[in-house]
């Protein structure tokens, strides 16, 4: 068998070593392509793979028509969406993520970039503390509990809402469940925002419901560029001086609001949620042990696709 990783933004070389620990010992192969720089390379690659291990590599229905051999494909971090499920699903290959490896790392991520916020960027200005503050968790899975743990011992008054998790499980972890998104961007006054992007969630934070949030307000997308409707957040920014935007997802429109709102918006230059050696390596070992219980004994614990 012939697992492939085909990163290209590789992995840290110490998650590499543990990948091949975890493949050879399984007495399987492993291949790399790192730092491709064209799909071409990456079509090739994938001719005689049974699995590949990817991160924000996209794979697409023409890498499934290369890939004759190929039954997985595990994305190693917790967002799948640049695998195309459908495609997978038609050429029979099972799709997985490796959820919970990088959650405290986007959690730490969002708390930095609030943080950064709060204290004017550290531009030499009185900012302002975390501690007594409305956070609204939208969307409590793997990362938003770890946000929710940290922002415990900022001291903050903490709330979530999650259309698919019980609030019994919220209010379990002493976080107030409410009952829709707009009840939470109503009363908080920062935004920890890790939503999917999906059908129903792109461009559904939109001027209409971050109007909603109360003055002094911060959103902190930590998520997907494709959930937030960029032309309404500038439209919003425009109109509301209290207002701040801190990601890691580079907008479209990454200029204007550069130009327009320096100060009260902030873009790392690439997506950085995952980007600790801690999260690097854990998301390739959850990787390369899926890929190996797949194989061997049919495991499809994490599958994504139908």
């Amino acid at each position: 068998m012939k697992i492939l990783v085909a990163t290209d933004k590789p992995f840290a070389a110490i998650a590499v070593n543990e990948i091949r620990e975890v493949i050879e010992k399984a007495g399987m192969e492993l291949a790399l392509l790192e730092k491709y720089t064209e799909k071409a390379q990456l079509l090739d690659a994938v001719k005689d793979a049974d699995a590949i291990i990817v991160r924000s590599d996209i794979i697409d229905s023409e890498v499934f028509d290369a890939a004759k051999q190929l039954k997985i494909v595990v994305r190693a971090g917790a967002g799948y969406d640049n695998v195309d499920l459908a495609a997978a699903t038609s050429h029979n290959v099972c799709v997985m993520n490796t959820p919970g490896q990088n959650s405290n790392a986007v959690a730490e991520l969002a708390f930095g970039m609030m943080v950064y916020g709060a204290r004017n960027m550290f531009n030499g200005t009185s900012g302002a503390e975390l501690m007594g503050k409305k956070l609204g968790i939208h969307a409590y899975g793997n990362v938003g509990r770890n946000v929710a743990r940290i922002a415990k011992g900022f001291g903050m008054d903490i709330y979530a809402y999650d259309a698919f998790c019980p609030a019994t499980v919220i209010e379990k972890d002493g976080v107030k469940a409410l009952d829709s998104a707009e009840e939470l961007y109503g009363k908080c006054q920062f935004i920890s925002l890790h939503i999917p992007a999906t059908a129903e969630t792109r461009n559904s934070i939109n001027y209409r419901i971050l109007s909603k949030m109360p003055k002094g307000a911060t959103l902190i997308n930590t998520a997907r560029k494709e959930v937030i409707n960029e032309s309404e957040l500038a439209k919003l920014m425009e109109e509301r001086a209290d207002f701040r935007y801190m990601t890691d997802i580079m907008p479209a429109n990454h200029a204007e609001l550069s130009d327009k709102f320096a100060g009260r918006y902030f873009s790392t230059p690439k997506k950085m949620g995952a980007q600790t050696a801690e999260a690097n390596i854990n998301a390739g070992i959850a990787a390369a042990n899926q890929v190996v219980k797949f194989l061997n004994d049919g495991d499809k614990t994490f599958q994504v696709n139908t």
